[in-house]
């Protein structure tokens, strides 16, 4: 079965770190670039975070850019979104997502 687990989230201070993950089940990251996606309440998803195929190209949205990284492990099948100087407005549920397939979410709360 094809599916994506993310997990990682939680509650954090302003100024805070976490690390998501995003586990590959029945594949590996592979043909398709790998995103990460969030979606604040009342807000639209947007985009966060690009991993090309190859994982040479990698690419952020302004509002992250110098603060979140996209990697993954060597063997493909794990992709992580690291979250440097989190700030209020990074509060978001954070979506893993792989061609058609997406993960169910994980929960990112930033607050003092």
């Amino acid at each position: 079965q094809v599916q994506l687990v993310e997990s990682g989230g939680g509650l954090v201070q302003p100024g805070g770190s976490l690390r998501l993950s995003c586990a590959a089940s029945g594949f590996t990251f592979s043909a398709y670039a790998t995103n990460w996606y969030r979606q604040a309440p009342g807000k639209e998803r947007e985009l966060v975070a690009r991993m090309s195929s190859s994982g040479a190209l990698k690419n952020y949205a302004d509002s992250v850019k110098g603060r979140f990284t996209i990697s993954r492990n060597s063997a493909k099948t794990t992709v992580y979104l690291q979250m440097n100087s989190l700030k209020f407005e990074d509060t978001a549920v954070y979506y893993c997502n792989w061609g058609n397939v997406w993960g169910q979410g994980t929960q990112v709360t930033v607050s003092s």
